[in-house]
């Protein structure tokens, strides 16, 4: 082969080509710290439903113990073919519920609350399965981002949405941090289901005073539309087809308790929503104790 090249303008020695051959077979230093942190990098994917970007993974291999650069786990997740969940076209499914008269808007877009179960924020959506339409009806803590409280049916009622509040009330109670009369406000947008006197009816009946945000507005219920953005690119999509309601309901339980527990979140300092709920109450009790995030 030598010889060959050599006849070809060019003159390459045995002992290069030995060289080159034995760099091939030998991985080189840099090679071999990168198989560490590919393992690692690859285990934080799989087990975050393969949605987490670079910055996500940089941030929960930090949180593990594992000191690596960012610009490192970008460089080895283009190495790996692995990617972060891209957000497809929002799609509108919200009714507004006509001219009647409905609860006033309290919220007036200021969603930032100083502790849990001061604003809860509600909106659905639907899943296409084999069977029929499934609707998922979300409530969400704005001070957390946490979950509080899901749904799904086949039927589009206000019984539908009822249930998540319902849930929401029992998740606090049972965190032995229930809600308290006059503290909490539940906003929603203009949907026909969320302007039903059954619904104003039944928070006013738990202690919660109903809001709705007016109809048309892109911003109004964003929070609540961003979570559901990524209920829908994190889980609904990737793992479609979708056969039946149950098989939805499972899968959302799962994704929510993922979500809730041990998915990071950027807009509360990179923690999961429960984290950020403790070290609040833990910051409450003990106000000497400060917790870094």
């Amino acid at each position: 082969m030598c010889g060959t090249l050599t006849g070809h303008d060019c003159t390459i020695a045995p002992a290069t080509y030995y060289a080159h051959k034995k760099c091939l077979e030998t991985p080189s230093a840099r090679r071999v710290r990168d198989a560490e942190p590919k393992e690692q990098i690859q285990e934080v994917h799989t087990s975050n439903y393969r949605v987490y970007g670079a910055r996500k993974i940089w941030r929960e291999l930090n949180r593990q113990g594992h000191a690596v650069a960012r610009c490192t786990v970008e460089r080895l997740m283009r190495e790996l073919g692995i990617q972060g969940a891209v957000r497809g076209k929002r799609v509108i499914t919200t009714i507004p519920g006509g001219q009647v008269e409905r609860a006033p808007d309290l919220v007036d877009r200021d969603f930032v609350a100083v502790a849990p179960n001061r604003c809860w924020v509600a909106d659905c959506t639907h899943v296409k399965t084999w069977s029929a339409i499934v609707y998922v009806a979300f409530v969400v803590d704005t001070f957390s981002r946490r979950i509080v409280g899901w749904s799904a049916a086949t039927v589009k009622e206000t019984v539908f949405v009822l249930d998540a509040p319902e849930m929401a009330v029992w998740q606090r109670d049972r965190d032995q941090h229930p809600i308290r009369s006059g503290e909490l406000i539940h906003y929603s947008d203009a949907g026909s289901q969320y302007t039903s006197f059954k619904l104003a009816e039944h928070l006013d009946a738990a202690g919660i005073a109903a809001s709705i945000g007016s109809v048309g507005d892109a911003c109004d219920n964003a929070l609540m539309e961003s979570a559901i953005g990524l209920y829908k690119t994190e889980l609904i999509k990737p793992q479609g087809p979708w056969k039946s309601l149950s098989q939805v309901e499972l899968a959302t339980a799962e994704w929510v308790d993922w979500y809730n527990h041990r998915r990071l979140h950027g807009e509360i300092g990179h923690v999961p929503p429960v984290e950020y709920e403790a070290n609040h109450y833990m910051e409450s009790t003990n106000p000497q104790v400060t917790t870094t995030i």
